[in-house]
């Protein structure tokens, strides 16, 4: 793969040369029926794109950053990955971004069951993982469908099987949004279970259902809701504390106390589904509280990050346009 830049006048008469150095790769670049290349040139009104054989031709203001972005794609598709819109799509936020998408789609966090690779698929997605794999504790925050769960547990299992942590704790605040605790069937832990089900979940995807029983049986595993926190140390662990927008202020304190030598911990929450009494969330205010803390990231991930069905990042747009809409009509 190499590209050449021609360019006679000005960036706005630019002209760059990427050469596909497989030929049978072009399919797969290009799409069926070019919609591929539809696609990006949509995203690039101002860009004209000519394909001849082997060679694409871009030429317009931005023919530098467009022939970045088929290089990558190159990348992705001769380290064996599969192009489709959603992918695109995120590959052409990450070039406007100046970022690499081959190098975040590329990164492996964790081999999960049946030999699956579980990497980052968008630019926050790799921010947000690169922090967890660096500091103490992370904060990983925003809209759903943005992976802050899944990878937060995807990190913690590679923790566990490389040796750098004995134990991985699951925890969630078992707040009733909506719904009586109290009417559910069985004894304190089969109520709080469906809190905790996207935890388990998240578990068995990487580890199949018999592996992660195995070593919740051996202790290995801990998942328990966040009253279960109090008075513990927790040493040589893993924690993740999901839906911790649904914390107290004193319930947030309460558990990063609780951690202990040799520990990691990962706190996921969206401030956009609060459901505390009162709106009191754990989270309000608490960057501004632990700014300056080395060891402590803040990551904040938006609807660029989604990577869920595309109505769902619809529908987070949807929702802080609301939310816009009403502030400027309260005055705030």
């Amino acid at each position: 793969m190499s590209t050449s830049l021609s360019n006679t006048e000005s960036l706005e008469t630019a002209s760059v040369t990427t050469k596909v150095p497989n030929t049978h790769l072009m399919a797969s670049l290009l799409g069926e029926r070019d919609e591929r290349l539809r696609q990006i040139e949509k995203a690039f009104p101002t860009e004209r794109v000519v394909v001849q054989g082997n060679e694409i031709t871009v030429q317009g203001p931005e023919a530098v950053r467009v022939a970045h972005l088929f290089d990558e794609l190159v990348l992705l598709l001769e380290s064996g990955q599969g192009l489709d819109e959603a992918k695109i799509d995120r590959t052409i936020d990450m070039a406007r971004d100046n970022m690499r998408p081959s190098e975040v789609m590329g990164s492996t966090v964790v081999r999960a069951a049946k030999g699956r690779t579980i990497r980052p698929h968008t630019g926050g997605q790799k921010l947000y993982c690169d922090a967890m794999a660096t500091n103490t504790i992370t904060f990983g925050l925003g809209p759903a469908g943005t992976g802050k769960s899944y990878l937060a547990v995807a990190l913690a299992v590679q923790a566990l099987q490389s040796r750098q942590v004995s134990r991985i704790v699951l925890t969630r605040p078992a707040v009733e949004a909506g719904e009586r605790l109290g009417f559910l069937p069985g004894d304190l832990m089969a109520k709080v279970d469906p809190y905790l089900r996207p935890l388990y979940d998240a578990l068995f995807d990487m580890l199949e259902p018999e592996g992660a029983q195995k070593l919740m049986d051996k202790g290995a595993i801990e998942v328990a809701p966040l009253a279960f926190m109090r008075g513990r140390t927790l040493n040589s662990s893993f924690i993740i504390l999901d839906e911790a927008q649904n914390t107290s202020p004193e319930q947030m304190k309460m558990f990063l106390t609780r951690i202990g030598f040799g520990s990691k911990c990962v706190i996921t929450g969206d401030m956009s589904q609060v459901d505390v009494p009162g709106g009191r969330s754990g989270l309000v205010g608490i960057e501004d509280i632990l700014k300056g803390i080395n060891g402590i990231s803040f990551v904040h991930m938006t609807r660029k990050d989604v990577v869920r069905h595309k109505i769902v990042a619809d529908i987070v747009d949807a929702y802080d346009r609301a939310n816009d809409e009403g502030k400027a009509s309260s005055g705030h």
